[in-house]
């Protein structure tokens, strides 16, 4: 959309704000389909405009998931406007300070940056199955089976496939492995919570100390392991172990103090849930940075990938799976 029909909109629906200098400035991120621009008016006057594609089922459900954490005191932008027929929301400007613009600080400071944000997704795992009933009409598909074997094959597709060119019937041997359709199966018994799905350090935004959460039109009924493997196993910012030990257990900690039951193996389910993590983010990779020509994603690709062979290695019955990533590591 151009920069006067995004002036003119915004003119119309704030007509309060001080417009003369208004300036808007392109935001680029990640490999979303949506199109985010900061609106700014003076030096203390600033707010975000989305434009998102209408025919995305996820995108047209943004305004209301974020009305639904906020409601439940979870730290989310505050939504200013919304109009549905143009695709557009102006929404509150958190600032550029994300989790992954520290990951050069210390431990120190670092960690209390990510006690922080998992305040906030231990806030989200906890809420009562009866607060979550109406909002999970404006959901996408909860994890089950299928979903977890479709981020399998979309890594083996696009990961293996597509950017290491790794020949069809070895991969096909790979996909067909037995172990990794147990693995789906296995974490699709366990009981679901809401999870934010993309939990990751650019989806963490850090204003006046405190974690903010975006990007969470993806949000379904879930793994709470699979939020923490997405934040701990994160390739943009590649934690030390003791670093994962330290926010497990705090995370575990909140768990604890929100009342919430622990059902089977924590242990084993993060390690599982990290490789679908892993998995996911990989396939994404080759994808958007083959397919949708975002190449700067190919630039976490060796960090994703070595993570998922350590991780794999720990997992029975993917040998054969953890031998391969070795050669490609």
């Amino acid at each position: 959309m151009r920069t006067h029909l995004l002036v003119r909109r915004t003119r119309k629906h704030f007509p309060r704000l001080d417009v003369a200098q208004i300036k808007v400035a392109a935001i680029q991120k990640g490999g979303s389909d949506r199109k985010f621009y900061r609106i700014r008016c003076s030096a203390e006057q600033a707010l975000i405009l989305v434009k998102y594609n209408r025919e995305r089922e996820e995108n047209r459900h943004y305004v209301n998931i974020a009305t639904f954490l906020s409601e439940h005191g979870i730290r989310v932008p505050e939504i200013y406007f919304h109009d549905a027929d143009e695709g557009l929301i102006w929404l509150e400007d958190l600032g550029e300070r994300d989790l992954y613009s520290y990951r050069d600080e210390s431990w120190l400071v670092r960690r209390a940056f990510y006690e922080s944000a998992l305040d906030q997704i231990a806030a989200l795992h906890a809420l009562p199955e009866s607060l979550c009933v109406e909002m999970k009409q404006h959901l996408p598909a909860e994890f089950n089976s299928d979903l977890y074997l479709w981020e399998q094959n979309y890594f083996f597709e696009n990961c293996l496939g597509r950017l290491f060119k790794i020949e069809k019937t070895k991969v096909a041997h790979l996909t067909a492995l037995p172990a990794l359709e147990e693995i789906a199966n296995h974490l699709a018994s366990f009981p679901r919570v809401l999870v934010h799905r993309d939990f990751q350090s650019q989806n963490i935004i850090i204003r006046n100390g405190q974690a903010h959460l975006i990007d969470f039109q993806g949000m379904r009924p879930g793994l709470a392991e699979y939020d923490l493997a997405s934040l701990l196993y994160d390739p943009y910012v590649d934690l030390a172990e003791n670093e994962r030990l330290e926010l497990a257990a705090y995370y575990r900690g909140r768990q604890f103090e929100h009342g919430m039951a622990i059902n089977g193996d924590f242990d084993l389910k993060l390690r599982l849930c990290a490789m679908q993590r892993l998995m996911q983010a990989l396939g994404a990779y080759g994808f958007l940075g083959l397919v949708k020509g975002h190449k700067h994603f190919l630039e976490h690709v060796n960090t994703a990938m070595r993570s998922l062979q350590r991780t794999i290695a720990e997992i029975d019955g993917l040998t054969e799976l953890e031998k391969a990533l070795r050669q490609l590591t």
